[in-house]
């Protein structure tokens, strides 16, 4: 991917972007590749178009500091004037603390919400336009109504849209289609596809990308399409489970999995991708996982978008000494410990240069659709790992 020549493009207005403490990291990546592409520019400095065009930092100074009871407000320590806006938030950055009544409590996803909110109302009125950069969608796994409950993930999306944002890109939605909750605005859903594709060719020497040799798997229903789309540019066989469920029980907020029913071609010696967009408890992965050694797969990959291990890690540990599973493959789009980055079987897929890129462009009113469809992109370095076997 490259960094795009804007020469010509005159900004939509002065870039600045607001990194929430939760997402404080991979800011900084974001903003160091953007400093860099445009101190390289030839863009011209004496224009009033590209008034501050060059900096070394893009990074506002912004915070939300709380009370001793718990409550917490949004600062800025700059103006945010004419700025063409984009805050960052992690709302699964479970690392992060704060004190409530003298107690330790890490923060929720609801915290982080709410933190955001408290920033769009510090910005709002003053920004020329907001966009939300929101890689695990808060609430998306409450995303249709079963019965009497609440349809969560719908009304943050009208709450933000209420408050004054523009635009709110996020990373492979559990389902796409709760941006027909706001139909009159921007609502981005980025597959990091062709990043999965590039680390396993970068961290597995010997990886044969072809229907003899590899297969896709969707470990449920809900992954089939992200599956298919894999299979389809990596020109692969695709089989896929589903859960068969025991709908007279709910445990831990669901109807229990009694069994996994596999779909598709024999995977005898065949190397698979398991690809789903999260890894929660990693129950189902390591079930799928078992299910395709008994059908005598080869190397088993594991690759998903969001890496929670709300159960940690220890299930993994078993499965790879075990010879379960040979890598495991998450992005930096949600908080790694430093446990799951020194793991010899983890493979980390590194997002900021992509979410730059598509903050860069953003910035020009220049369109993204380039960046959203990476299947050029993943031919070309399918053919190059060919040539260069």
């Amino acid at each position: 991917m490259s960094s795009n020549n804007f020469a010509d493009i005159i900004p939509y207005g002065d870039l600045g972007i607001i990194a929430l403490e939760s997402s404080r990291e991979i800011g900084k990546k974001v903003d160091h590749y953007i400093s860099s592409w445009r101190t390289r520019s030839e863009n011209d400095e004496e224009s009033i178009h590209f008034a501050s065009y060059k900096k070394d930092s893009y990074l506002l100074d912004a915070s939300c500091p709380r009370f001793g009871s718990g409550e917490a407000k949004g600062i800025l320590n700059e103006s945010v004037r004419g700025k063409d806006l984009y805050i960052l938030v992690d709302v699964c950055n479970y690392n992060l603390t704060y004190k409530l009544c003298g107690q330790i409590n890490r923060m929720s996803p609801d915290d982080h919400y709410q933190d955001l909110k408290r920033m769009i109302a510090a910005v709002s009125g003053k920004a020329r336009r907001i966009t939300v950069i929101m890689p695990f969608m808060y609430e998306s796994r409450q995303h249709k109504r079963s019965s009497r409950e609440s349809l969560d993930c719908a009304l943050a999306l009208q709450e933000l849209v209420n408050m004054g944002v523009d635009s709110i890109i996020t990373f492979d939605a559990h389902d796409p289609r709760v941006q027909n909750a706001i139909p009159l605005n921007t609502f981005e859903t980025v597959q990091p596809t062709y990043q999965f594709i590039k680390a396993m060719l970068k961290n597995v020497s010997d990886i044969k990308m072809n229907p003899k040799n590899m297969m896709i798997i969707s470990p449920d229903e809900g992954a089939t399409g992200r599956a298919i789309y894999f299979a389809g540019v990596a020109g692969v066989d695709m089989g896929m489970f589903y859960k068969r469920r025991d709908y007279t029980k709910i445990v831990e907020g669901r109807n229990p999995i009694v069994a996994h029913e596999f779909l598709g071609s024999d995977v005898e010696g065949k190397d698979v991708v398991v690809i789903d967009d999260m890894i929660s408890s990693g129950e189902s992965m390591i079930d799928v996982a078992t299910e395709l050694k008994r059908r005598k797969a080869n190397r088993i990959f594991v690759a998903s978008t969001f890496g929670l291990f709300t159960n940690g890690l220890e299930k993994f540990d078993k499965a790879f000494s075990s010879g379960l599973i040979y890598r495991l493959m998450t992005t930096n789009l949600v908080y790694q410990p430093e446990e799951l980055l020194k793991k010899e079987y983890y493979i980390n897929v590194d997002m900021s240069k992509y979410i730059a890129l598509l903050i860069n462009t953003l910035n020009h009113d220049a369109s993204i659709a380039g960046l959203l469809d990476p299947s050029e992109r993943i031919q070309r370095i399918l053919k190059n790992y060919e040539k260069n076997k």
